[in-house]
């Protein structure tokens, strides 16, 4: 059980979010950002992996989403152990233009990220989200 951390601010909140986004844009982990025991759990449609430590958790993020990417649009939330942020991913590989819709549970220790669930839709393809724009009409963007 996660016990309620005494380094939550808000402020350190809003860096951390602001320093996970600049993570996903960039595939280089800011200094301070994670501790160096991060343990990451990522669930994908049809899939969960998992890593432990900074380097695992970078080198599996550079393996999945190799491209550099944008963030267009994110939400972060306090919790009481740290925050969970709501975001949207988009990038261009050889194949494509992808994005993807994603849900992170963080947990702080220390003043950094040292436990994370993600949530993830899986990659859209600009087939899939032809597709998804045809046959559904989003309320919101």
């Amino acid at each position: 059980m996660t016990t309620r951390t005494d380094v939550r601010t808000d402020t350190r909140i809003g860096e951390l979010a602001g320093l996970f986004v600049q993570f996903l844009e960039t595939n280089t982990a800011p200094d301070g950002l994670f501790t160096d025991d991060v343990f990451l759990d990522l669930t994908l449609p049809q899939w969960r992996l998992q890593t432990r430590g900074r380097d695992e958790l970078v080198a599996l993020r550079r393996r999945s989403h190799p491209a550099r990417g944008t963030v267009p649009r994110h939400r972060v939330d306090p919790t009481p152990t740290g925050f969970v942020l709501e975001f949207e991913e988009s990038w261009v590989d050889g194949q494509g233009t992808w994005y993807c819709r994603e849900l992170m549970r963080a947990e702080l220790r220390d003043g950094a990220i040292g436990q994370a669930s993600v949530y993830c839709t899986g990659d859209w393809d600009q087939a899939t989200r032809a597709a998804h724009a045809k046959e559904v009409t989003l309320l919101r963007p």
